[in-house]
């Protein structure tokens, strides 16, 4: 039986050639080739930027199969292979010369007046307000209240993205070995009524974080998870945790985490 992998591509004229170029030379390999995510599915191939690959990873429902991504894009964080490298990474899949990181998302519940609903995030979640005005939030750690905060918004990110969002709001960058959650304030203000944390904060990723809107102009709060906006009316609360869910990113085997922070920022 032949091995299956699913190409995922963005509609970039790049992207599109280098999807043409690689399944041509998996065929020829004796894998098969489909853009639909197979129930004997051994691997994803997601090709253009960390964007393209964060809506792969929404479009296949945070799926368990392992993922790679060939970058088309700009910074490509998450890549692992350029175009060129093609032969180079058929070669090294082959031969299983490569290694597995584990990545944990985030988990948020949102709760409304009339419902519930659960979204998942790679990188980070923000809430922020739909116009521009300061946004109210109390805020709790392990039902423990940390703080009445007074800004911009409030970010929420994973190890893995704290190298994203986090990292232009001034928040840390984090070993993805480490178990961590990180809580990155947006533009925080200090009055006599709230006094906002100015730095980010690293939690244990065991934590539960609860935030509690606090309306004063609207009853509307953004929600934005990985890049996408969501926008939901009369929310009670946001519950936020590590997901149980696992992502496996293919990576190559000499790896290093502070070596491709190094190539992508200095």
């Amino acid at each position: 039986m032949k091995r299956v992998i699913t190409i995922n591509s963005n509609n970039l004229e790049k992207s599109l050639e280098t999807k043409e170029l690689l399944t041509k030379k998996l065929m020829e390999n004796n894998f098969l080739v489909s853009s639909k995510l197979e129930e004997n599915t051994e691997l994803i191939i997601s090709i253009g930027g960390d964007g393209s690959f964060l809506k792969t990873i929404q479009d296949f429902k945070f799926p368990s199969v392992p993922m790679v991504v060939i970058n088309t894009g700009h910074l490509g964080f998450f890549a692992e292979f350029d175009p060129e490298e093609i032969d180079k990474f058929i070669d090294l899949y082959k031969n299983n010369d490569f290694i597995i990181q584990e990545v944990h998302p985030l988990k948020g519940s949102i709760c409304t007046k009339d419902s519930s609903k659960d979204i998942y995030a790679v990188n980070e979640i923000v809430i922020k307000s739909v116009c521009s005005r300061t946004l109210h939030l109390d805020l709790r750690v392990n039902e423990n209240k940390i703080q009445n905060f007074s800004g911009d918004g409030m970010l929420i990110s994973t190890p893995i993205g704290s190298t994203a969002y986090n990292y232009s709001a001034g928040g840390s960058i984090i070993d993805p070995s480490l178990d961590t959650l990180q809580l990155t304030p947006l533009a925080p203000m200090n009055t006599i009524a709230y006094r906002s944390f100015t730095s980010s904060i690293v939690l244990s990723a065991k934590s539960t974080i609860n935030i509690v809107p606090e309306y004063r102009f609207e009853n509307s709060i953004l929600v934005v998870v990985d890049g996408n906006e969501y926008r939901f009316n009369d929310i009670t609360d946001i519950n936020i945790v590590r997901a149980d869910l696992k992502l496996k990113l293919l990576r190559r085997s000499d790896f290093e985490f502070w070596k491709r922070v190094s190539e992508k920022f200095l």
